[in-house]
């Protein structure tokens, strides 16, 4: 409804013939609407096109509260928050109701007076529908009184009985009535609490401080859990995991390219303005030691590698090489694999390891950049029709590397070995030196780990040899 028009009184959104809908019809009809239109439900969620979001619209199409369950990173509260968008832009709400009451049928004591009293002139307000989604982080410290509500003793002071409704303060989830409400963690509420919940979703009973009120709201319930603790045997109740009508699995992207454009879409935009010029091989090297982290026996894989250590590992390369661009003078700044050293501040934050020992994540961190080099490696060269660039090291050729050497040391070394010249020229660099740098370093590397130079630590960088 234009907001020029829009009813001010019951009265006149009587007249108007507005007709409220509830929210899984609001979010049903909002969803068929965006599917007609072939509108994208999600965006900015990379990689379920095919997996997770038929089933969410499935669910929503079905009115069926939800459960998405997955390890840390999987953009499930991301998914959550985007579902606002199946509400409409405002929906109608007698004016200062603390539960977004609708006028036309009001569910609390307070409102159902006021329309008694007011009639068709009772005020009527617009909610957004921004203002319609709340989000609760469980913990075990919540209580009743934080998600449904508790007796307000200034309002027995003034003189009403603890048995009358108006005593009631509302907790948060009456104040998302005719909204969405999400619980980031479900199985960390305590037991009691749990048991609230699946009361409130399926009688709508609420009963505070020994009294029963009866409160049928209009809320769609969605929640978040990791599956490990999220079984019979875990810290879930089961009516309440009965009482949710679809429990849907996210899952890390499954394939190098849908990492990389997470990395791309959420990495700093500070790093964005700074002009860095990012190879493509780096890109995938750094999302191998993504992939290969979720499958490494070193890792706890019950807590998940999130999405957030690839894009914080991308920060830290491109950090590292504006960094070396800005004290060296160079003029463009091109990560090489002798920033990857740096992300051990970004890698071990994010990772658990299955057993501690000093020094451990430095070794895992290197073994798994050291097998993402490999693997990337063979996807751009066949190390077989590389003899001329070995050769010349086989004759005797030294070659030093490190993060900190001027760009141009690798330009001189390009120019006297010209099968390295190709190589370079294969992976896409440019004119520019700190282009070729990075991609010297790469064949340099690729060749190491295929076992045709040796390499040698030098300080903080590398010798390759013959």
């Amino acid at each position: 409804m234009p907001s020029k028009t829009r009813a001010r009184t019951l009265g006149a959104l009587k007249r108007s013939r507005y007709k409220v809908l509830s929210v899984r019809q609001e979010m049903r009809k909002n969803l068929v609407r965006k599917l007609t239109r072939r509108e994208p439900l999600f965006p900015g969620i990379v990689g379920f096109d095919d997996t997770v979001v038929p089933q969410i619209e499935n669910a929503i199409l079905a009115g069926q509260d939800i459960v998405l369950l997955g390890e840390r990173g999987q953009a499930k509260t991301r998914l959550i928050r985007n579902m606002v968008a199946l509400l409409d832009d405002e929906v109608p709400v007698v004016a200062g109701c603390e539960i977004n009451d609708n006028p036309r049928s009001p569910i609390c004591r307070a409102c159902q007076d006021r329309v008694e009293r007011g009639g068709d002139d009772l005020e009527v307000d617009w909610l957004p529908r921004d203002a319609r989604y709340s989000e609760k982080l469980a913990t075990p410290d919540i209580s009743i009184a934080d998600l449904i509500g508790d007796v307000d003793p200034i309002k027995v002071a003034e003189g009403r009985y603890l048995s009358d409704e108006l005593t009631i303060h509302h907790g948060l989830i009456p104040r998302t009535n005719r909204g969405i409400f999400s619980i980031n963690e479900l199985p960390d509420l305590a037991e009691r609490i749990q048991v609230g919940m699946f009361n409130l979703m399926e009688e709508r009973d609420v009963q505070i401080k020994g009294y029963r009120i009866r409160l049928p709201l209009d809320i769609y319930v969605i929640a978040t859990a990791n599956p490990e603790d999220y079984t019979n045997r875990g810290r879930i109740i089961t009516p309440l995991k009965d009482r949710y009508g679809a429990q849907i699995r996210t899952h890390y992207p499954r394939t190098v390219e849908e990492e990389i454009a997470i990395m791309e879409q959420e990495c700093s935009p500070l790093l964005r303005e700074a002009g860095v010029t990012t190879p493509q091989y780096m890109r995938e090297v750094i999302a191998e030691i993504t992939s290969l982290a979720r499958r490494s026996p070193e890792i706890n894989q019950r807590s998940g590698v999130s999405v957030r250590v690839s894009i914080a590992n991308y920060e830290t390369v491109i950090g590292n090489a504006l960094r070396r661009s800005i004290l060296l003078g160079e003029k463009v700044a091109s990560p090489r694999l002798s920033d990857l050293p740096y992300i051990i501040a970004s890698f071990t934050g994010k990772v658990e390891l299955e057993t501690f020992e000093e020094g451990r994540e430095a070794r895992v961190m290197e073994d798994l950049s050291r097998r993402a080099v490999l693997n990337t490696f063979g996807r751009y060269f066949d190390v077989e029709s590389m003899e001329d660039v070995v050769q010349p090291f086989e004759e005797g050729l030294t070659v030093e590397t490190g993060s900190e050497l001027p760009a141009g040391e690798y330009v001189k070394l390009v120019g006297e070995v010209g099968g390295l010249s190709s190589a370079v020229g294969r992976l896409g660099a440019g004119d520019a030196a700190e282009e070729i740098a990075s991609a010297a370093e790469f064949v340099l590397e690729g060749l190491h780990l295929n076992r045709r130079l040796n390499r040698d630590r030098v300080g903080s960088g590398f010798r390759y040899t013959g």
